[in-house]
């Protein structure tokens, strides 16, 4: 779940492999902020169900 949420987050926002190979830095803390929302949206899912 956590990686559709990831997925379908960097979609919308225009994140490709193309950003990751040109400005890695940028790639990786968008990717882990992500995470980090994917992280909490499931898990309010899990609390809150």
């Amino acid at each position: 779940m956590v990686s559709s949420i990831i997925a379908r987050m960097a979609e919308i926002d225009g994140v490709t492999e193309e950003l990751k190979a040109t400005d890695q830095m940028q790639w990786v803390g968008l990717m882990n902020n992500y995470q980090h929302c994917a992280e909490e949206v499931v898990l309010r899912d899990v609390v809150y169900a």
